[in-house]
């Protein structure tokens, strides 16, 4: 919100125009009488005359025909007031076109530096704001609304150029990387047949990393534009599934990772479910230390259904916790050994969250790690 300047003591912009339609129609009026009573009154000056046929009336009028306009009839009344109301007509229109055209530009004046804004946007320039000051109308809320879809717009071409090159980086990567381990190989005229099985064996994991990563990228688009089936999805058997999945993982890293705890259930559709605890779980064996501890719980917390994921592992920042649900980017950056993972995971969850009208939250843990809370749709509240 931006402080409240001076500007701020204007009234809305429909207060406004009521004011100023009522101001130039009381004004017209106001002016129109008064441009016919003093033409009437001092333009020319006019002898009424009452009886045509009297003698010294008829006299009268012919004295003063040099001095005035002789009226005799209601007809001649008419005629002059039809004169003199289409001149002031005439001058009214001028003036209130003037005065109308003031009013206007002041009025349409944020219009145009919103338009001004949006054509800038419409060449790509999305690095400013239209900024607009003043009383909280519907202008300033159009004004509000475009800078945060500006905002928005900025955040996600941004989002969008990083992925980008990250995910040319991680597919050049293991095709540079297999490149050389054949020119190696193949630089050596005494390679014998192991050499070449175990070249093949190098190039079959290289091929194999690039196949999860080119299956992860599959995921997260079908999760940005796929169709949900929502039905009730109890996580008590996903996540006790995932967490036997990667015991053998966690065992061989010395890492602490007991059964989930506590039960809910979600309403959503179970793959993608299954899948964002996959991914949590399987993060949090990852990104941790030997010796250290993760933890799978399950809970109902304000109507919702939540997955909470605690693991041990290296300090992360605050600032760092919005670039993790990016993709390609983990926890310590974004190059690191293919065994971390190819950094889609929050990404994907993420993107699940959203579709389920969901909450994705990081918070870093004091001594290390982080807890995770995926929020999902209740069942009791589906």
């Amino acid at each position: 919100m931006r402080p409240r300047g001076s500007g701020d003591r204007r009234l809305p912009i429909r207060v406004r125009l009521t004011l100023s339609y009522a101001g130039m129609v009381t004004g017209c009026g106001a002016a129109f009488t008064a441009i016919v009573y003093l033409f009437m009154r001092y333009v020319p000056s006019y002898l009424i005359i009452k009886d045509v046929r009297s003698p010294v009336s008829v006299e009268a009028g012919r004295t003063s025909q040099s001095e005035g306009v002789a009226i005799s009839s209601p007809t001649d009344f008419l005629q002059v007031l039809l004169v003199v109301s289409l001149v002031a007509l005439a001058i009214l229109a001028v003036l209130s076109g003037i005065v109308g055209w003031i009013v206007a530009g002041r009025i349409i004046k944020p219009l145009a530096a919103i338009n001004a804004a949006a054509t800038r946007a419409a060449t790509g320039a999305l690095d400013h704001r239209v900024g607009l000051q003043g009383p909280r109308d519907e202008i300033r809320d159009l004004s509000d609304t475009f800078d945060r879809m500006l905002g928005s717009l900025e955040r996600a071409f941004a989002t969008h150029r990083r992925f980008a090159a990250n995910a040319s980086h991680e597919l050049r990567t293991p095709l540079a990387t297999t490149k050389t381990m054949i020119d190696v190989t193949l630089a050596n005229p005494q390679a014998d047949a192991g050499e070449l099985r175990a070249l093949a064996e190098r190039v079959r994991e290289v091929n194999q990393s690039s196949i999860e990563t080119v299956n992860a990228l599959l995921d997260l688009a079908d999760v940005d534009s796929g169709t949900l089936a929502r039905r009730p999805v109890d996580l008590a058997p996903i996540a006790a599934a995932v967490v036997r999945e990667l015991s053998a993982e966690a065992k061989s890293g010395n890492i602490d990772l007991p059964a989930p705890t506590g039960t809910t259930t979600a309403v959503g559709d179970p793959v993608l479910i299954r899948q964002a605890i996959s991914n949590l779980a399987r993060n949090a064996v990852r990104h941790n230390r030997s010796g250290g501890h993760a933890s799978v719980r399950l809970s109902a917390h304000n109507g919702s259904a939540r997955v909470t994921v605690t693991n041990t592992g290296p300090p992360v920042s605050l600032a760092s916790l919005e670039s993790l649900t990016e993709p390609f980017v983990r926890g310590a950056g974004r190059t690191l050994t293919r065994k971390s993972g190819h950094g889609l995971g929050l990404a994907i969850v993420s993107g699940v969250a959203l579709a389920h009208d969901g909450a994705l939250r990081l918070n870093p843990n004091p001594n290390g790690g982080l807890t995770v809370h995926l929020d999902l749709p209740h069942a009791s509240s589906g």
